[in-house]
């Protein structure tokens, strides 16, 4: 049979190692999310960088002005789709990384709950005549964190959720707004 004191530093011990693992996997997850930005990135300024320099000598090689707007106005559509594209993928990093996060938020809140009860349940067995307001008192409490806690991740879901929709909202205009756009802009420059 352990000690209060004893049981208390075991409990402390394992919240430490928890949020160590936590802490890590936290970091794993940025890294990774990071490394996936800078190789997205990468990527772009590469393919940025042929089709400009492309595009560049297809320029200097236009005889009059005609044949310069049908060509600025045939590369207005291909790099606003790009855009994007660029964009989309950008947002699904972002939204995966989030995802990650809140998935090992869940299971490190819902084990160190677990934790938490059974620490609790441990201690009150243990505990002295007269305190089973107390204990009531501390297990009220952590359900009204465990509320608290649910609330604020239905509210953050419901915010990555709605940043998504308005994105993809956007995203969806512009791109309507483009192809609309192209067309006209390829006959003003023909007339």
């Amino acid at each position: 049979m352990f000690t209060i004191p004893e049981q208390f530093s075991a409990a402390t011990k394992a919240n430490f190692d928890a949020q160590l693992a936590i802490l890590t996997a936290f970091t794993s997850k940025a890294l990774e999310s990071v490394e996936k930005v800078v190789e997205l990135n990468l990527n772009a300024a590469k393919s940025s960088w042929e089709e400009s320099s492309s595009a560049a000598k297809q320029l200097l090689a236009v005889k009059d002005a005609q044949e310069f707007f049908a060509l600025t106005a045939a590369h207005a559509q291909p790099n606003a789709e790009k855009a994007l594209a660029y964009g989309r993928h950008l947002a699904s990093i972002a939204s995966g990384a989030q995802a990650e996060f809140s998935k090992t938020t869940e299971a490190h809140v819902a084990d160190t709950n677990r934790k938490v009860l059974a620490f609790v349940e441990e201690v009150s067995k243990n505990a002295p005549a007269g305190s089973e307001n107390a204990v009531a008192l501390i297990k009220s409490a952590i359900g009204s964190a465990n509320a608290s806690y649910d609330q604020f991740s239905k509210t953050a879901k419901q915010t990555v959720e709605t940043l998504e929709t308005n994105l993809d909202t956007a995203v969806t205009q512009f791109s309507q707004a483009t192809a609309k756009a192209a067309p006209r802009v390829a006959a003003a420059k023909k007339a």
